[in-house]
């Protein structure tokens, strides 16, 4: 199962895309970053055959899909229970900003191998620091990504029903604004009141 939509509108947003090179800002040139938040450690391209190249927006793209193939195998590796295809983004969004190695060894991942679904909502608000210090881009990121891994979905083993005739279906962009706007307000909320 691949990411969905409303996953990939949160990544995008959350990294922006940068046609270059750049220093990570938490790591600096320890970690070379570029397009979608393509590290140089997570493979091609690598910075020192790239360093001086500019990447289009269609390369971007390319690069975080085979990025997030790989995040995705990392999550369905450490994850022993059932999720929908919201909560599994929530988790391959958190999983591509902090790495396989924080998600494994997270109390997150232990309440939700334990069937803690809510108790493992509530640890994603605890990974908002980088370098030390508590970044409001972390928080804002960690809030959305609980919203998503709460909002309701088809369970991934599940068909989805098609609509017949008489349901028109909701079209996916219509889903995604809804799906950003509750993050939104719910991130707001959540600094507002924390």
């Amino acid at each position: 199962m691949a990411v969905n939509s409303a996953t990939l509108a949160l990544i995008r947003e959350y990294e922006g895309f940068v046609d270059h090179w750049y220093p990570d800002p938490a790591h600096g040139w320890k970690v070379p970053t570029c397009c979608i938040g393509h590290t140089d450690a997570a493979g091609e391209p690598k910075y020192a055959a790239t360093k001086g190249k500019k990447f289009t927006e269609s390369e971007g793209r390319a690069i975080l899909a085979s990025d997030l193939a790989a995040v995705e195998a990392q999550v369905r590796k450490a994850v022993m229970v059932p999720l929908n295809e919201n909560q599994f983004g929530a988790l391959v969004s958190f999983t591509f900003n902090l790495g396989a190695r924080n998600l494994g060894g997270s109390t997150l991942l232990k309440k939700l191998n334990k069937g803690d679904y809510a108790g493992a909502a509530d640890e994603f608000g605890k990974w908002v620091n980088a370098g030390g210090q508590r970044l409001d881009g972390l928080v804002r990121r960690r809030a959305a990504e609980r919203v998503l891994f709460l909002t309701p979905a088809t369970l991934i083993a599940a068909q989805k029903p098609t609509p017949t005739r008489n349901e028109p279906a909701i079209p996916k962009a219509a889903i995604l604004i809804i799906l950003i706007f509750i993050a939104a307000a719910l991130a707001a909320f959540f600094i507002l009141h924390h």
